[in-house]
């Protein structure tokens, strides 16, 4: 029997979404085929991931992220962007009001700052980072931001295979539950990031947790001194500006996430620097809303 599912379609620097109200739990039983078939771009509307918008017991709301196979994915930063305009669309929040929403990997305050027509300009708290490895040249980095990002400097991005290398290093055996790839070029004082997404399996416009994981990347390369820093990102689809504090760390050593729990032949771990207050900033717009008629 066909359902009408009414969505709504996002973008966030280029890195777009398929968005839909759950709240009353209409499309909760939605299979991963059925999503990989709303996000495939010639068989459905086409999108990098799906989001449910539902409640939660103790937050304005819970965001429940796809990646565009149609499998649950880890914290989506520009996902996150567009899920809090959404909110704001839909009269759950207020602008320069801040919110707090849950996602897969905890609590994320986020505030819209402003709102032009279809454009809100968010800013997304994401989490602090206390573990990070690199290579011994220090060109090299693994960083978990929400998903766990391989960041690797380059003289050139724009004459990296990104889909190619990308996948050869996503699914190399060095990294068993995969990870995102992120090529990036120091640009004055801000980065030029390109980034291959896992369960996208292809280069996308942006990705918010790559573009974080760069900019920490980057202090930790250029030796940052402690305090808070702004730096500008540009990708494919548009600019992001991520800050953060950054410093000494002290007390009991970090834990490392999962995906970076055995690390790579030549990788170490220090133990004395760390990231908080870290924050996401850029626009997140609204394209067009829709229905479609789909098994439920």
């Amino acid at each position: 029997m066909k359902n009408r599912l009414h969505f709504y379609k996002y973008q966030g620097a280029g890195n777009d979404f398929v968005v839909a109200d759950n709240r009353q739990g209409h499309f909760s039983n939605l299979d991963f085929k059925q999503i990989a078939l709303i996000c495939d771009r010639r068989f459905g509307i086409g999108a990098d991931g799906f989001m449910l918008l539902e409640n939660h017991p103790e937050h304005a709301f819970c965001m429940r992220f796809f990646n565009s196979d149609g499998m649950p994915g880890s914290m989506c930063g520009n996902g996150g962007r567009c899920i809090v305009a959404f909110a704001l669309k839909s009269g759950l929040i207020r602008e320069n009001e801040p919110v707090v929403f849950w996602s897969s990997d905890g609590e994320h305050q986020a505030t819209v700052l402003s709102r032009h027509g279809d454009q809100c300009m968010v800013r997304l708290k994401m989490r602090d980072v206390d573990f990070y490895a690199c290579d011994t040249d220090m060109r090299t980095f693994l960083i978990d931001t929400g998903s766990p990002h391989y960041v690797s400097f380059r003289d050139n991005c724009q004459n990296t295979d990104v889909t190619g290398e990308g996948k050869r290093i996503r699914f190399s055996s060095d990294f068993p539950e995969g990870t995102n790839v992120d090529f990036v070029e120091k640009d004055g004082e801000g980065l030029i990031v390109r980034t291959y997404e896992r369960g996208v399996e292809d280069e996308t416009f942006s990705c918010g947790t790559g573009a974080t994981a760069s900019a920490m990347a980057m202090a930790l390369k250029e030796h940052f001194p402690e305090g808070r820093h702004r730096i500008g990102v540009s990708t494919k689809g548009g600019q992001l500006q991520v800050d953060f504090l950054s410093g000494k760390r002290t007390g009991i050593d970090p834990v490392a996430p999962h995906a970076f729990a055995t690390l790579p032949e030549g990788f170490h771990a220090p133990r004395d620097h760390g990231f908080c207050q870290v924050y996401l900033e850029g626009l997140a717009t609204f394209v067009f809303e829709a229905d479609l008629e789909i098994d439920l």
